[in-house]
């Protein structure tokens, strides 16, 4: 069923106001599939939307707005172990959540963050130490220019640190319609990050690991309810090995994680803070006053006004560290 000037205000995290021209909610594989062949039949421009998360929209989003509404997930026993099949509109945060009550492990370091299952292979979330790709075995599409369904292993993925093959040359190909992921029975924490073993006993259960893991997002960045934001906007920068070592020869506290290529990822939030920049506010939009990483909005703002906003704090980083911050929320349109 289409719905025509569909608003979508309220569905995307940073509360930016957008009218969708046309707008369906798939419940099905076949009505996902009629949607498709209608929007090809028109030649309607098409955006696929998630939870809305991780995404900033338009004033206007022309053509048609598909938000994938299957959302069921249950559990595969196999002989090496236990799969989740999760449709594209299980909110994240109550599968995980879900998993860790049945003593499950794998999923546990990534409570609480927002958004659907669909969308969560694009950027590769992650959180303390661990990334989607670390138990996504298989993803389930459909794309979009013929309706035919497929499944990507998650080599097939090209997962990076937040990126994957969805962002590059599926982008705007395909929808995500289930993933397929690796969990366990046996206990394995992954507690090496931040300040998360600190929380936990020595042989904590994997629903205490995800409980701990919520107690320190909640502490350090806003409720998208009541604050809108995408959490964090900008990826925590690479940088060559050389320009690393200059940086921490003046800044020795610079918080840094040496990669296997020689690269070096720093702290994007600890540059935005060290310019001065936590809790600056300039008209609708704001640099959050505990986790600088993430831009707030405060309500009536633009995407015109984000974007210049989030080229300020970005300018600002540059000029005094050298270092370019890339922007982490998808622009849609």
């Amino acid at each position: 069923m289409l719905h025509a000037d569909h608003p979508l205000t309220d569905a995307n995290t940073l509360g930016l106001p957008c009218v969708a021209e046309r707008y369906a909610a798939p419940a099905t594989l076949d009505a996902l599939r009629e949607a498709l062949a209608l929007a090809r039949r028109h030649d309607w421009p098409l955006t696929v939307l998630g939870g809305g998360s991780n995404l900033i929209l338009p004033a206007r989003l022309p053509g048609l707005v598909l938000q994938p509404a299957m959302a069921q997930w249950w559990l595969e026993e196999r002989d090496d172990g236990i799969r989740v099949h999760a449709e594209a509109a299980v909110e994240w945060h109550a599968l995980v959540m879900a998993l860790a009550k049945r003593g499950l492990w794998g999923a546990e370091n990534l409570a609480l963050i927002p958004g659907h299952c669909g969308a969560a292979p694009i950027q590769n979330i992650g959180a303390y130490g661990v990334e989607l790709g670390d138990l996504l075995e298989a993803v389930h599409l459909v794309y979009l220019d013929d309706g035919r369904e497929a499944v990507l292993s998650a080599s097939d993925c090209a997962f990076g640190y937040r990126d994957s093959v969805f962002k590059g040359a599926l982008s705007g190909r395909m929808v995500i319609t289930r993933l397929v992921l690796r969990v366990s029975t046996e206990p394995r924490p992954r507690l090496g990050y931040g300040d998360l073993a600190g929380r936990l006993d020595p042989a904590p259960t994997a629903l205490e690991v995800a409980e701990a893991v919520c107690a320190i997002r909640r502490e350090k960045l806003p409720d998208p309810a009541t604050l809108g934001n995408a959490g964090s906007f900008f990826k925590n920068p690479l940088v060559d090995g050389e320009h690393a070592r200059r940086l921490l020869a003046e800044h020795p506290d610079l918080p840094h994680f040496p990669q296997p290529d020689g690269r070096v990822k720093l702290a994007a939030g600890w540059l935005i803070d060290r310019c001065g920049l936590k809790g600056w506010r300039r008209g609708h939009f704001g640099v959050h006053d505990r986790q600088a990483l993430v831009l707030v909005h405060f309500g009536g703002g633009s995407t015109e006004e984000l974007l210049g906003f989030a080229g300020e704090v970005a300018a600002r980083v540059r000029e005094r560290f050298g270092v370019v911050l890339e922007r982490e929320p998808r622009r849609a349109g």
